[in-house]
C-alpha cells in the first residue's frame, strides 16, 4: 500500500502529474506487488527556486523541470524489486514524453501499524498481523 508524492514545478500541467502518477502506479503494480486498487497521491508544487536539484548529480537533469517522486510503501520488498522499479518507472515516463532524466525517485518504507485508513485502527489491526 504506497502513497505517492509528486513534488513538481509548479508550471507542469496537471494532466502530466496525473499521467506520471499513472506511470508510477503501473510500475508499482508491476514490480512490487501493489494492489491495483492501492492508488494514492499526493501532489504539492512548487513556485521557481522552491525546488534545488543539483544539474549533474549522478546524471544530466533539468533543475527547472525536475520532479520528485516520493514513495511511501509498506517494507518487505527486494533491492532487485526496488531496481526494477526505478528502471520501470523511467521506461514509462519516457514512454509519456517526459524525460525520465528529470526525474528523482526515493521510497520510505514502514510497516503495517504505519497506516490508518478508518476508524477502525491501523492496518496491523483491521488486518490482524
Amino acid at each position: 500500500m504506497p502513497f505517492n508524492r509528486l513534488h513538481v514545478p509548479q508550471a507542469l500541467a496537471i494532466e502530466t502529474c496525473h499521467a506520471i502518477n499513472a506511470c508510477l502506479h503501473a510500475s508499482l503494480v508491476a514490480t512490487c506487488g501493489v494492489n491495483p486498487d492501492d492508488d494514492f497521491c499526493l501532489i504539492s508544487r512548487h513556485p521557481p527556486g522552491e525546488m534545488i536539484c543539483h544539474p549533474t548529480f549522478l546524471g544530466r537533469r533539468d533543475p527547472g523541470s525536475t520532479v520528485i517522486i516520493e514513495i511511501t510503501l509498506l517494507a518487505g520488498r527486494s533491492d532487485a524489486q526496488k531496481e526494477a522499479l526505478y528502471k520501470d518507472v523511467r521506461s514509462r515516463l519516457a514512454e509519456i514524453g517526459f524525460d525520465p532524466a528529470n526525474s528523482i525517485v526515493f521510497l520510505t518504507e514502514n510497516k503495517p501499524i504505519d497506516w490508518s485508513f478508518s476508524e477502525a485502527g491501523s492496518v496491523k489491526s483491521v488486518l490482524g498481523l
